[in-house]
């Protein structure tokens, strides 16, 4: 009798060799999560523990062809979208997701160590604007983020318009939007959860000290995988933060640089209760 299959989940992203950030920390929050990970690379990356030194982009139609390879022969529950190197990639993903509208998406484009890209970077920007946040499920962005989108739409202002462009986002068709950096007290960290109705949740963590690679990358994938185990959305943003917080406070230093989070860091307190 064949097994019943873990949640599968199909995400695009760069490869690290680190594994503190794109597909590898991907996969290991998938599994953390009891879901089965799928991955298409969208770019390779030269990195270590302080950053990103190059980055060299993967041909779209190689993108294309990856992703539609593994969407043909297997069941995916839930696609993720990370960082993406230029315009041409977006607009081959958002093609594919189109083809799927019923598999939830969910959007994580920023990296906050990716180099600017000047003009491309502008041209980056309104991709996402017009061809993959109307399709997303979910759109996962830290407030400085949101600001950046929204210089697609509007002049730069030094006026709190969060809440403003949080409500653009959701007309632009996404369903849901998870702020990070949300306005909170000096010792803490606000995350706000946006629908068409406004602020569904607002949660502060207390601030942990130190300076990480991968914590938006573990919150994303988290988010993802809770799901696409069926878990709504207001309970999985609950469960992915306080995975985050925990995967971040049993951080590891793997090299000079950056701590990367314990996505395993329940596994190894199970070995020491033994």
């Amino acid at each position: 009798m064949q097994n019943q299959t873990s949640p599968l989940i199909l995400t695009f992203g760069l490869t690290d060799p680190v594994g503190a950030i794109g597909i590898q920390a991907d996969l290991a929050a998938f599994a953390a999560m009891g879901c089965y990970g799928l991955s298409v690379i969208t770019s390779v990356a030269v990195s270590d523990t302080t950053g990103i030194e190059e980055l060299l982009p993967i041909d779209p139609e190689w993108v294309a062809d990856q992703a539609r390879a593994v969407l043909e022969d297997m069941p995916v529950a839930a696609l993720k979208v990370g960082a993406v190197a230029n315009v041409e990639t977006v607009s081959a993903i958002a093609e594919i997701a189109a083809d799927y509208p019923d598999i939830p998406l969910i959007l994580d484009p920023f990296l906050s160590s990716l180099p600017e890209q000047g003009m491309e970077n502008e041209d980056l920007m309104s991709g996402l604007c017009e061809l993959l946040i109307p399709q997303a499920t979910l759109l996962l962005c830290s407030a400085v983020e949101l600001s950046r989108l929204a210089e697609t739409w509007r002049e730069a202002s030094n006026e709190d318009l969060m809440a403003v462009d949080a409500t653009r986002i959701i007309e632009m068709g996404c369903e849901y939007l998870f702020l990070t950096g949300t306005p909170a007290d000096a010792h803490e960290v606000g995350n706000t959860l946006f629908d068409q109705s406004g602020v569904l949740r607002q949660d502060n963590w207390q601030r942990i000290a130190g300076s990480f690679a991968g914590a938006g990358s573990t919150l994303s994938a988290t988010f993802a995988a809770l799901l696409a185990n069926g878990l709504e959305v207001q309970e999985a943003a609950f469960e992915a933060q306080e995975f985050t917080i925990a995967a971040i406070a049993n951080a590891q230093r793997l090299g000079m640089g950056k701590l990367v989070p314990d996505r395993y860091f329940w596994a190894r307190e199970n070995d020491n209760a033994h």
